[in-house]
């Protein structure tokens, strides 16, 4: 079930752990319990042609080792050429509609949307869910829109309910419960977990909180 897929979904590119090798903060992101990765390498220090793939094979064997579904961002050949479980895009990239049959009926398709018009189309071509963001300030993207907090993201899910929706942008264990109250089935993080000295711990305290707000939109009569 996609829902379940997005509830801690970690995205990270090579440049954005700092000093610490990115191969081990995935996998110790992975054993503290993320439910989705998506390999985003791009930016002026990203990995290019046959070091981008050989990085980008290594994060996707680990994420079968734990079992986690690996998304591509944006570059559809080398989701094809990986055979990843799915690829994300944004309103700039190719269009969707497009990429759902370049992949196939059968890979997770992801689509970055900042509106109600948007989701619809995205849902229209084929997406899987859509990320909505940013939430909040972010520093990790540097093409990033102004914040919008979680107006878009309780919209699209009262218009849309069998849409899954994802928050992306300045989400962090302090203040990701707004997005999952607003409709959101689960966060997207950069810096939270890539830029952790403990990424193992950090991935465990949110995939905690994550699943403790769930459980009181679930059952809120026990919880109050």
């Amino acid at each position: 079930m996609i829902k379940n897929i997005l509830r801690l979904y970690f995205i990270m590119g090579s440049m954005n752990t700092q000093e610490n090798d990115p191969l081990d903060v995935l996998e110790k992101a992975l054993q503290g319990g993320v439910t989705c990765f998506q390999l985003r390498e791009k930016g002026v220090a990203s990995l290019q042609g046959q070091e981008k793939y050989s990085f980008a094979e290594k994060c996707m064997k680990l994420c079968q080792t734990y079992h986690v579904p690996f998304i591509v961002n944006d570059d559809v050949e080398l989701a094809l050429a990986l055979n990843a479980d799915g690829i994300h895009i944004g309103q700039e990239d190719e269009a969707a509609a497009l990429v759902r049959k370049k992949i196939g009926p059968e890979k997770i398709l992801g689509v970055s949307v900042h509106n109600v018009e948007e989701a619809f189309l995205a849902q229209k071509a084929g997406a899987d869910y859509v990320g909505i963001g940013p939430v909040y300030t972010t520093s990790s993207k540097e093409d990033a829109r102004i914040p919008a907090g979680t107006k878009v993201i309780e919209q699209v899910a009262i218009q849309y309910p069998n849409l899954p929706i994802v928050g992306i942008g300045g989400l962090t264990e302090g203040n990701l419960v707004p997005v999952i109250r607003a409709g959101g089935a689960g966060v997207a993080l950069i810096s939270a977990i890539a830029s952790s000295q403990d990424p193992r711990n950090q991935a465990k305290q949110l995939r905690d909180k994550i699943e403790q707000v769930l459980e009181k939109e679930r059952f809120p009569s026990e919880h109050a």
